[in-house]
């Protein structure tokens, strides 16, 4: 089995079945797709999703629209996401919250949340295709592609549902720690959360590891959530 060079392809208008087509044909019929969302967040948790999409090339029609979720509006990724959860042999989202991320390390939490994602999958995968990352934990076969998520439909569509199921989570998160606009950016460094730090302090869901943390207090209404 020779799969792509990795190096030598160019990310694509949409990303193609070219890595699954070379692992499909060698017999490895449940490919798992995977990618993260929330890395450089400043709150909530490392999201990461992995899918194995069914071993059909069929498969890229019906998932037309699907690209690397940073490509795609809110409407767009809510709306994918649903087809993707229907299409798709199995799938999960596993996470990593920011105290593991903080003791551990964002890029160990990362593989943490992908090995919890893993163990939620219905059948175990064969091979793994990841945007960016290797599990050294992990004895699966598995390849690391550079632009993974704009280049691999079954990454692009596990990206797809680690950034709505992770949103969706600080979507509800919002209500239980208010004044920091959580809905609305989702964690990440804003203007407008970047002045709620300051005035309110960090919130139990904050990564006291990443900066701009390290000069703000804990705050003190926001210990527990409401």
């Amino acid at each position: 089995m020779r799969l792509p060079t990795p190096e030598s392809t160019a990310p694509a208008a949409l990303p193609g079945l070219d890595f699954e087509l070379a692992l499909w044909d060698a017999g490895c019929t449940r490919v798992a797709g995977i990618d993260e969302a929330g890395r450089g967040a400043l709150a909530g948790p490392v999201a990461a999703a992995a899918v194995i999409l069914p071993a059909d090339p069929a498969v890229r029609q019906v998932l037309s629209g699907v690209r690397d979720s940073k490509q795609m509006t809110p409407r767009q990724r809510s709306y994918w996401a649903q087809v993707i959860r229907q299409t798709a042999v199995t799938y999960a989202v596993g996470y990593a919250d920011c105290q593991e991320i903080d003791t551990l390390g964002i890029v160990p939490a990362t593989r943490l949340a992908v090995l919890r994602a893993l163990q939620a999958l219905t059948l175990a995968p064969q091979h793994l295709l990841l945007d960016w990352l290797l599990l050294p934990e992990c004895d699966l076969p598995q390849t690391s592609l550079a632009k993974g998520d704009q280049r691999v439909l079954s990454i692009a569509a596990a990206s797809v549902l680690a950034k709505t199921g992770r949103d969706c989570l600080l979507q509800e998160l919002d209500a239980a720690y208010p004044g920091y606009g959580l809905k609305d950016h989702k964690g990440y460094g804003t203007a407008h959360h970047l002045a709620s730090l300051q005035h309110l302090g960090p919130s139990p869901l904050h990564r006291l590891t990443f900066s701009p943390m390290h000069a703000l207090e804990p705050g003190g209404n926001h210990d527990q959530p409401s």
